[in-house]
């Protein structure tokens, strides 16, 4: 019952705060958000045009709302805080993110231009609340992080070699099982079609995607056993790869027995779906895997019996 009734009052005590914390400076508050759009809105509108729109980076407005979501839910938090800001640190960290900015945006270095923010937000933090501040909201500042663009190099090295794995496992498991399959590099051949694993088959952006997620997930449960969230990071790779397999394999029999339409169709994209719905079901499974060997799960204090 004590559970119920501190529950019930965290929520009516939630519902009743302003949206923005007593004893706020409205007006610094107003001058910084001000700052922070007129710096970045250029930014966000070049990813908005060019990169969201891509397979590769469609995660990206999830991975943002996300993260003001988890920053805006700390608002309180941050201003019960005593602690007082830390200039030095603060005005440092926050003309290196600014110096980034610069370079970035220059240089048409999309990576330095996003990743600048984490680091103004950061100097911010440190120069009104100190290393509290930014203790308290590290984890939305580095889920930011999903949400920046890769540099081309990087994704170029990494992309071929999992396509090439990704092609390779899946021909091997399909004509295991009795199917007319051959393969070159990536591109395979079942009866008379040929389908190219793609970029988007390769596995990098759905890795990322888990990746946040599993990250997200063990933000939420509040696990604070570090070698169980380590772990679970970590098995999250090889679980994003074999959900990519799983893609390739049900696009490659839905072409062969039901045509090239069919396959480059609506099933492409359900495709998509099932590989996150797959990749989702082997990460909650894993964890329940190791919670067999880990008790690392905190309960909140609100929901503490």
């Amino acid at each position: 019952m004590s559970v119920v009734r501190d529950t019930t009052a965290a929520r009516q005590l939630a519902e009743k705060r302003p949206l923005i914390p007593p004893g706020a400076d409205l007006l610094v508050l107003g001058l910084l958000l001000l700052a922070f759009v007129a710096m970045y809105a250029p930014s966000y509108l070049l990813l908005a045009e060019r990169i969201w729109p891509t397979d590769e980076q469609g995660h990206g407005p999830i991975i943002l709302a996300v993260s003001l979501w988890l920053l805006f839910s700390k608002r309180y938090e941050l201003a019960a805080l005593e602690s007082k800001g830390q200039p030095a640190w603060g005005y440092t960290v926050l003309g290196f993110g600014v110096l980034l900015y610069a370079v970035g945006r220059s240089q048409y270095i999309m990576f330095f231009e996003i990743v600048s923010q984490i680091v103004v937000l950061a100097g911010l933090v440190l120069l009104f609340r100190g290393r509290a501040g930014l203790r308290l909201v590290w984890f939305p500042l580095f889920f930011l992080l999903f949400m920046v663009p890769l540099p081309g190099s990087v994704v170029a090295s990494v992309t071929g070699p999992l396509k090439s794995a990704v092609s390779a496992v899946a021909a091997s498991l399909l004509h295991s099982l009795g199917y007319p399959l051959g393969r070159s590099g990536v591109v395979l051949t079942v009866g008379p079609y040929q389908l190219l694993v793609a970029d988007a088959c390769a596995g990098l952006n759905s890795m990322f995607t888990l990746e946040a997620l599993g990250l997200l997930y063990m933000n939420l449960m509040g696990y604070t056993n570090a070698v169980r969230n380590v772990v679970l990071a970590v098995l999250i790779i090889p679980i994003s790869f074999a959900a990519n397999i799983v893609r390739v394999m049900i696009l490659v029999l839905v072409t062969y027995h039901f045509g090239d339409e069919a396959g480059q169709g609506f099933v492409h994209d359900f495709a998509g779906m099932v590989l996150f719905l797959v990749g989702l079901v082997l990460m909650l499974a894993t964890d329940k895997l190791l919670a067999l060997f880990f008790r690392g799960k905190n309960q909140r204090s609100g929901l503490a019996a």
